[in-house]
């Protein structure tokens, strides 16, 4: 071969590595990982784990940054605002992506121009749970309490998926409950071992502990079809309401970040998710990881808002 057909060759195949992106490090900078809610809920353990993997497998060093409020909402409109330099990510999920264009009039950003979303971590799905004192087993035994002494129920905060789905279930069940909205499951779950609360609703994953240890009492998981791990909690379908929400978890960050920065982290993530310890940790978390591009991310991220915006209206929450 020609001399100058081999400079040619050689600077294809330089040309054609530089234009794919390799998992690893992609800022000197530390990468801040915004989470919706407080300490001690799914998404901060998720936010945790990944910065955790992202320096002890590429030593790309990442700290969680709690910003909890208005359904998420001050999360998202503040990473909106950052520079698209790769150094602040959100751990977005349903609040302010999926629900909050519905819920509120109007917002600050725009929940898929404002953003670039980069990769899809998995869904988890919620249950309803209540206390052992009341001697109730099914909803049966919820409605009839709801209709008589009254029930109080705690969420995550007011236009979470857990405030979601306790009114879809008044809706569906025909009763009337008291909400108290919480920033965040964890000071929501404190409240009900202190007997503040009647009931509330969470992941089912995240209460394992306290299921196995009689703490609550489940009524019914908002899926499709039973939990493998969890096969003896019905769901609310087989008990005659049709009531079926899932909450989903992924990577964000600010719009116009560069393109094979988008794909470095997504690989980077991809391959932490693939990890059998992660893998592992996430089941008992009770999130389903599914792989997506980039793409179909941001597709699936507007592709609810159009899903769930029936159900939010339905169930009448309104932000302003």
């Amino acid at each position: 071969m020609k001399p100058h057909a081999l400079l040619a060759l050689a600077a294809s195949a330089l040309f054609a590595t530089s234009a794919v992106a390799e998992p690893g490090k992609w800022s000197d900078t530390p990468v801040r990982i915004v989470v919706t809610f407080p300490p001690g809920g799914t998404s901060d353990l998720v936010a945790r784990i990944l910065a955790q993997y992202l320096d002890s497998e590429f030593g790309q060093k990442a700290v969680v940054d709690n910003r909890p409020g208005a359904g998420g909402t001050v999360a998202a409109d503040y990473v909106a605002q950052q520079p698209a330099d790769g150094t602040t990510l959100i751990l977005g999920n349903n609040a302010p992506f999926t629900i909050a264009p519905t819920q509120f009039e109007s917002l600050p950003y725009d929940p898929v121009a404002s953003f670039t979303h980069i990769a899809n971590l998995g869904a988890s799905t919620p249950g309803l749970f209540v206390q052992p004192s009341l001697g109730i087993t099914d909803l049966d035994g919820f409605i009839a309490l709801a209709k008589g002494d009254g029930v109080t129920y705690g969420s995550s905060g007011v236009g979470s998926i857990t405030h979601i789905l306790g009114q879809a279930v008044d809706t569906a069940l025909q009763i009337e409950t008291i909400h108290v909205p919480y920033q965040g499951s964890a000071p929501a779950i404190q409240d009900f071992r202190a007997g503040v609360l009647d009931a509330f609703y969470d992941s089912m994953a995240q209460n394992s502990a306290m299921i196995e240890d009689g703490e609550v009492v489940p009524l019914a998981v908002a899926a499709p079809e039973r939990s493998k791990r969890f096969p003896e909690i019905p769901t609310f379908r087989e008990q005659g309401y049709d009531v079926v929400i899932e909450n989903w978890t992924g990577l964000s960050g600010p719009a116009g970040m560069d393109p094979a920065m988008v794909q470095t982290i997504h690989d980077s993530v991809e391959q932490i998710m693939a990890i059998p310890a992660v893998i592992e940790q996430m089941d008992q978390w009770g999130i389903a990881h599914t792989a997506m591009t980039t793409e179909d991310f941001s597709s699936f991220v507007a592709n609810t808002i159009t899903v769930w915006r029936p159900l939010i209206e339905a169930a009448n929450v309104n932000g302003g």
